[in-house]
């Protein structure tokens, strides 16, 4: 059975990575294909075979689709998009196909996407099973919200037969932030929460690399992507100098400003590195930072929320404040981990330094909550044939 996961990310990278993870293990029993048409992302593929469409991003206001290949315009890259994924299908005729949060979500790419689902419902592009795959929280729409859901529903009647929602329904249900599920006539199926493994492995090998002993406190900063948030970074740098004082020896604060953090942010980050104030970019080993880390600082995306539930962490959470998704999620895992929320109001320094050195008081936690998502998701589509 011959799997393409389809994943369009145009701002962060959460929904690439999650998407990365799942296919990782459907392609550990599937042929899989990972079909992507974001900014460029590096990543081990392994055994995923890997389709990149031109690609296309938000524009620096965050409101419109634009080119990332400079030249071209916006129609020219749509419509090659287009005749690229449908020659795909011709060809490739793959038995399943997962969409990445369409029809929740990704409406402006419709144009590509709506001609595959009606060739695989009138045949011409078919067998094949059509999924969606769907975060715990979506963003709501400020406008026009029962056109949106309804849009919603009757795409999902129309082309697919399931629903695949990564998510723990006992900590978050899909119908807090879409109510009308009640109308999808497809199933639903729970698949927990995605969030690679640890082995324990990683925490003592960054530990020796970086040369920090047991008895020191590792305080690690991020914010994803690096697009937005960069505020929080400084803000921890300048609490952190403020808690740790003339102690440096024994507190380490490394950052990560994600891959798409302006270079001016960076480079003024950069400034400020020291002896135990380390900056970079980007880590492939991320969540291995968490098992080291005795405190994470960082905004509440999903796979970051996700990483530190895996490793329990304790962390303080600066929710991204454009909608409720990220601030919703934060409260609601804070109810059982040892997450603190930060508002602007804590960004002051010594306010923040307080609020850093009251959660390194605080332990690892453990928890029931579902992170098999990825395997659950193989299971399900495997239940499917």
């Amino acid at each position: 059975m011959k799997v393409t996961y389809y994943c369009q990310h145009v701002l962060g990278i959460g929904h690439f990575y999650r998407s990365l993870e799942i296919c990782r293990a459907l392609a550990a029993e599937f042929p899989t294909t990972l079909i992507l048409g974001g900014p460029d992302v590096r990543f081990d593929r392994g055994a995923i075979e890997v389709v990149s469409l031109p690609g296309l991003m938000m524009d620096r206001n965050f409101e419109n689709l634009a080119p990332c290949t400079p030249g071209r315009t916006l129609d020219q890259t749509k419509e090659l998009r287009q005749r690229l994924l449908f020659d795909y299908f011709q060809q490739k005729r793959p038995d399943v196909f997962i969409t990445e949060l369409y029809p929740f979500g990704r409406k402006a790419f419709r144009f590509e996407l709506d001609p595959i689902l009606e060739g695989v419902k009138n045949s011409s592009l078919g067998p094949c099973i059509c999924l969606s795959s769907v975060r715990d929280i979506l963003v709501e729409k400020k406008e026009g919200q029962e056109k949106y859901q309804q849009k919603v529903i009757d795409t999902l009647n129309t082309y697919f037969d399931g629903v695949l929602v990564h998510s723990d329904r006992g900590v978050i249900a899909l119908e807090s932030s879409f109510p009308r599920l009640d109308e999808i006539r497809c199933p639903l199926h729970y698949t927990g929460f995605v969030a690679p493994k640890v082995d324990g492995v990683g925490n003592k090998g960054i530990r020796t690399r970086q040369q920090i002993g047991d008895d020191a406190k590792l305080i690690v900063a991020s914010i994803g992507g690096g697009n937005v948030g960069s505020e929080l970074l400084f803000a921890t740098v300048a609490a952190f100098r403020s808690l740790v004082g003339r102690n440096s020896g024994n507190y380490h604060l490394q950052v990560f400003t994600g891959p798409y953090c302006s270079d001016e942010a960076f480079d003024q980050l950069k400034k400020e590195q020291a002896a135990n104030i380390r900056i970079d970019r980007f880590t492939d080993s991320f969540i291995h930072w968490l098992e080291a880390a005795d405190l994470s600082v960082s905004m509440g995306g999903y796979n970051t929320c996700m990483n530190l539930i895996r490793t329990g962490t304790p962390a303080l959470i600066y929710p991204f404040d454009q909608n409720r998704e990220q601030a919703v999620r934060a409260a609601r895992l804070s109810e059982t981990m040892p997450f603190s929320l930060l508002t602007k109001d804590d960004m002051e320094t010594t306010r923040f330094g307080a609020k850093l050195a009251s959660q390194l008081c605080k332990q690892r936690s453990a928890t029931k909550i579902n992170l098999d998502g990825a395997a659950q998701t193989v299971r399900i589509i495997s239940n499917l044939r």
